[in-house]
Order: C-alpha cells, then sequence, then structure tokens
C-alpha cells in the first residue's frame, strides 16, 4: 500500500502582484500569522481542462497563504489566515479538469484551510494572490498543472519534512484502563463528548442542508448541560465551535484529561432513506456487518478529507502492554455500550441490532472506554426533524446523561467480564 506522501511548498504574497515558482520556495508550510480581522472569501472558479487547471478565490483584501500537496489520495492544500467563507454551499462539489472537487473552513484557531481533490498527480506551477483593481476584488490563483507520480515523488525528497500530530499519554505515563466504579474518591470522573467533524469537514448534508457537524456540536452542548447539572462529572469537549480536529489530536485530548469515558457524537448518512433510529459502535478490527465496516471506513477519512498529512502515522497497538490494557478498555467500552442502547430505547427509535462495533480511529484510546453515538440519520426526514429540535436534543441528551450516571453506578463498580 502506498503511504500518504506530502510535497511543501509556501507563497508569500504582498500588496503587489507576485507570481512565485512553488519549487524556489520552502518554509513551514502553515501559512502566515492571521490577521486581526478574518479575511473573507467572496467567490471561488475553476478553468482548464487535464493537462492545466486554474483555480481562483476572490477575497476581500490581499492575503499570504501556504500552498503543498498530499498524494493517497492526491490533494492540494491551501492554508489561509481565519476566513470567513461567504460562498455558495454547492460550490465545490463538483470539479474542472485536474480538479476533481474542492472544500473550505476552519482547520483551527485563527486557521482557514482550502482542499482541492486531483484527479491524479499534480505540481502547483504557480500560486500568487491578484491585487484588486476598480471594482475588481483581490485574487487568490493557483495554476496546477498534471506531473507523473515519479516526477512528484522526486519533488518530494527535496521538501523538508513537516510535523506530525503527536499523541499524547497520561501525566504518569502508566497506562490503565479507566474502571467504571472507580468514584470521585478514587479519581474524579471526567467524561469527554467528541463533536465529529468540524470546520472544513462537514460530514453528512441532508437535502436540505443540514449540516452533521451543526447537528452534533448542538447536541453535544446539550448534553454536556445535562452531565454538568449533578456536579458529578467534569465534562469537556474536543470542539466548542465550528473547527476541524484531527482524529489524533480528539484521542490525545481524552488522555491528557485522562478521561473516564468518550462519547464522539455523528449523524450518519445512507442512500436508503427510509432508515432511521440510533447505533452505538465501539471499537473492533472486524466489524460486526458491512454497515458497521462502511462507516468506519467514512468516518476514518476525515482527516483526509481536511487535508492532514498522514504519512508519519503508526500504529500504537504493538507494545504488549497497550493491547492487554486496550482489552480491558474494550471490555468497558462495550459494557457503557449496552447501557447506553437500554436508556437510548426508552426514548426514541434505534435501528435493528443498535449496538455495533467498526475499526473507528476515533475510538482508538488504549486507556480510555470510548463509544460512537449515531444519533440518526440525516437522509430520513423524521430523523433530520429531531435531529434539528431542541427539545429532543434535550430529551436525548438527558437519557445518554442517565446512561453515564448508571455505568459509573455504585452497581456497576465491577469489570463487566
Amino acid at each position: 500500500m502506498n503511504l500518504p506522501v506530502r510535497n511543501l511548498v509556501v507563497v508569500l504574497v504582498a500588496a503587489l502582484l507576485v507570481a512565485v515558482s512553488p519549487g524556489a520556495v520552502s518554509a513551514s508550510g502553515d501559512g502566515a500569522s492571521a490577521r486581526s480581522a478574518p479575511v473573507t472569501a467572496l467567490q471561488s472558479r475553476i478553468a482548464g481542462d487535464d493537462k492545466r487547471t486554474r483555480f481562483v478565490v476572490d477575497v476581500d483584501s490581499e492575503v499570504v497563504f501556504g500552498v503543498f500537496t498530499l498524494a493517497d489520495p492526491y490533494r492540494v492544500i491551501l492554508d489561509l489566515p481565519e476566513t470567513v467563507f461567504r460562498l455558495a454551499p454547492e460550490e465545490g462539489r463538483e470539479g474542472r479538469g485536474l480538479v476533481a472537487a474542492y472544500r473550505f473552513g476552519l482547520i483551527g484557531p485563527g486557521k482557514s484551510r482550502i482542499v482541492l481533490d486531483t484527479n491524479g498527480p499534480v505540481k502547483v506551477d504557480k500560486a500568487f494572490v491578484v491585487a484588486a483593481v476598480d471594482d475588481q476584488p483581490a485574487r487568490i490563483v493557483v495554476d496546477l498543472v498534471a506531473t507523473s507520480r515519479e516526477e512528484f515523488l522526486a519533488a518530494l525528497a527535496l521538501e523538508p519534512a513537516r510535523p506530525r500530530v503527536g499523541r499524547t499519554a497520561p501525566s504518569n505515563g502508566i497506562l490503565e484502563a479507566v474502571r467504571p466504579g472507580a468514584g470521585p474518591q478514587a479519581r474524579e470522573i471526567v467524561v469527554v463528548i467528541d463533536p465529529g467533524h468540524g470546520g472544513i469537514d462537514s460530514g453528512a448534508r441532508s437535502k436540505n442542508g443540514t449540516l452533521e457537524k451543526d447537528v452534533v456540536l448542538a447536541f453535544s452542548k446539550q448534553l454536556r448541560s445535562a452531565l454538568s447539572a449533578g456536579g458529578r462529572f467534569r465534562v469537556e469537549m474536543t470542539r466548542t465551535d465550528d473547527v476541524f480536529v484531527p482524529l489524533a489530536e480528539r484521542v490525545a485530548f481524552a488522555r491528557s484529561r485522562e478521561a473516564s469515558l468518550f462519547i464522539s457524537v455523528h449523524a450518519d448518512s445512507v442512500a436508503a432513506g427510509g432508515v432511521s433510529g440510533a447505533t452505538v459502535y465501539t471499537l473492533s478490527e472486524r466489524a460486526s456487518d458491512a454497515v458497521a465496516a462502511a462507516l468506519a471506513e467514512q468516518e476514518n477519512r476525515s482527516d483526509v478529507i481536511a487535508g492532514v498529512d498522514l504519512s508519519g502515522e503508526t500504529d500504537d497497538v504493538a507494545d504488549i502492554l497497550i493491547d492487554l490494557v486496550q482489552r480491558e478498555t474494550k471490555n468497558y467500552a462495550v459494557f457503557f455500550a449496552r447501557t447506553l442502547v437500554d436508556k437510548l430505547k426508552a426514548h426514541t427509535g434505534v435501528v435493528k441490532n443498535p449496538h455495533r462495533s467498526a475499526g473507528f480511529k476515533v475510538l482508538r484510546a488504549h486507556d480510555v472506554p470510548s463509544v460512537l453515538l449515531e444519533l440518526g440519520y440525516l437522509t430520513n426526514s423524521d430523523d433530520e426533524k429531531h435531529l434539528t429540535d431542541s427539545e429532543w436534543q434535550q430529551r436525548i441528551a438527558r437519557s445518554v446523561a442517565e446512561a453515564v450516571s448508571s455505568y459509573f453506578g455504585e452497581n456497576h463498580a465491577r469489570a463487566p467480564f
């Protein structure tokens, strides 16, 4: 299998029209520091063919931006300071020439990103900004030309390595599965809520334009309120606004907080609009069914969608001690999943066989019991009505909070083997 590779180039643009050859510049690739006020992207367009393609974004002011490429799959990444995208929702769904499609959004505090999916290896021939003239706004321009994989890899060898996303271990360096009955006397009960997707990664979309990233963030805030109400839990969230968080950072966030439980919140979509109801997933290297396998593959593409460089990823489960701890952690996760399913059934519809499993990257914390909750299907009109209704969100959030309380209750203070 070919590993993802990256080809980095940065473009520094001043007030005048500047054209820079990407191969002549090297820097960190993270773009320039954010301005005091966000840039506004007004419109985008593509022109060209399968030999040469130009991508243009109209902006309200000139901007410093970074450009680099990734392969497997092939992408061109434009890193910008914080940008407000006033682009039509349908922009980017269809490409032209060398560009198959593109997407845009926040990638982190003060940083935005545009990701161009390309139909094969490309070279950034030119990248520059055209200054505003009369009634014409400033424009970001990126010219792409087709190239071979061999030429791409040759150029890659000349570029500096990009920093990798790290994983954070517990502060004491000791791996220990979090026992559900540990209680506040033994340690603080920290519950991490993970609203899926965000920023440049919108997740599923309904035919009415409802976005998964918005639905799950709203629900997660309701769940935070429900869990915090009793004062028993300290609740943390991997994101509290519309920003992208890489999968590895979500896992690292839970581990660095020494979380006792991790709940990743999502909303699904399928071609068959009649499918509805909630599902709870736990981690398993072998998927419980084809639907679970397909969903895991889809969710695991989140980093690819956002243009994250995965070429340095390693499998942490090689260590036998880590493997043993993870087995115990999985058992606790399964125990909570069953409790959660029981609570959900009393308050909302669930799918057939509502507890399923697959290889979700976001559930791979070795020492934090983790589940992925699919609230429903945005492709189902009834589910969409529920998912966007605040009263429904509050009711289901309370049922999830009840499941968490039961999981950590006195009667569950034993290992679920």
